[in-house]
């Protein structure tokens, strides 16, 4: 048994000015300046990730101007088309805070699926997950593990619409056996894979805001069906899921409980569940485990600091929070002390966290890690 509980986080960390003004321009992306400048920024990710002593860590997301929809760039099928962004419904309920937040749902450029969609990315791909390990090397640092994400088929259809398929499903399973490709390359690598969904939670107020519980009970049964064929072959021991409620500083007081569809996002044929546990809306995600135990094969991520806000946690508190994770699952080896979400999972948006602050709250999210091992084992 494990005698500490190891750190991560969800994926995303602060980028450069500099590439962040690649990223926005497309002429630039894929350049040798935008090459050189992404694997600088992944050396500096895996260098302060070492210092701040994270022990399962990742290349930033560094190359990516988001975490869902970049992927579209390695599938056929796809192209560009003017589409409205809605609010989530939470901000519909605050339409000047969410004007404040987001600015107006005004019509923006984005994918969409207008033909066919099959893999065709793979070296593309193969160049994003070797930066990591390059910059291991150079930097001369060691983690404990190393994860690599990538967007569940639901993630992908709330950012790219789809005019070529006849529904939902439909569109959901051609990427879903589109997506087992990139699962796949990036489970060769040795690393841990994290499907992003938060189109198992979020996705109430987003995707399916007229939807009644048992309706969206129904659509995340579908996502799950559509992620385990995504994954159908694949070693489920090094699949992770994360799933929450959107990263952004909303009220949320419309999201969906965690409790009304713990048990299906149990049915998913991986080995751990990544969920948030920080922000002031769901402290109280470790009831659900209490009440629906996890399944016996699988690690909890719980979510101990909150990337919605620039307050550094203390250690205690961070130690507390786990504490609590800890006497729901009945096994601290079972934890892995992580994030509520990204810290920057977009270029442009409502990233909350000064960059300059992110490393301090993962130098918090180890100390509190430490404290609670040593009262846990």
């Amino acid at each position: 048994m494990a005698s500490e509980i190891p750190t991560t986080h969800v994926g995303s960390l602060p980028r450069s000015d500099r590439l962040r003004d690649l990223l926005a321009d497309p002429e630039a992306r894929g350049c040798e300046a935008f090459e050189a400048a992404v694997q600088a920024a992944v050396r500096r990710i895996v260098r302060k990730q070492a210092e701040a002593g994270v022990d399962i860590a990742n290349a930033g997301e560094q190359s990516r101007i988001s975490y869902s929809v970049d992927t579209t760039n390695r599938l056929t099928g796809f192209g560009e088309a003017n589409v409205t962004r809605e609010w989530p419904e939470d901000l519909d309920d605050f339409p000047e805070y969410g004007k404040a937040l987001l600015g107006a749902t005004e019509n923006i450029d984005g994918p969409v699926a207008t033909g066919a969609i099959d893999y065709v990315g793979e070296s593309a791909l193969q160049r994003e997950l070797q930066r990591f390990p390059d910059a291991v090397d150079a930097e001369d640092v060691d983690f404990a593990g190393r994860f690599h994400t990538a967007p569940s088929p639901g993630a992908v259809m709330r950012f790219a619409d789809s005019n070529y398929h006849a529904s939902n499903e439909e569109y959901l399973f051609d990427l879903a056996d589109a997506l087992h490709t990139e699962y796949a390359l990036i489970l060769d690598t040795g690393a841990t894979l994290q499907i992003d969904a938060p189109d198992v939670l979020a996705g109430y107020t987003l995707t399916y805001k007229d939807a009644t519980i048992g309706e969206f009970r129904e659509a995340v049964q579908t996502h799950i069906e559509v992620i385990n064929r995504a994954v159908e072959g694949l070693p489920a021991d090094q699949i992770r899921l994360h799933a929450c409620w959107g990263n952004y500083p909303g009220p949320h007081h419309l999201d969906v409980e965690l409790s009304d569809v713990i048990d299906e996002i149990y049915q998913a044929d991986v080995s751990a569940l990544v969920v948030e546990g920080a922000n002031p809306r769901h402290q109280n995600t470790y009831e659900t485990f209490e009440k629906y135990p996890l399944p016996a094969d699988w690690q909890l991520v719980p979510g101990v600091i909150d990337v919605k806000t620039n307050i550094i946690e203390h250690p205690e508190v961070v130690a507390n929070r786990l504490e609590r994770f800890s006497n729901a699952v009945g096994d601290p080896s079972r934890l892995v002390a992580g994030a509520d979400c990204g810290f920057e999972t977009v270029v442009e948006g409502a990233n909350v966290v000064h960059p300059t602050l992110v490393w301090k709250k993962l130098e918090a999210l180890v100390d509190g890690a430490a404290l609670a091992s040593e009262r846990l084992f």
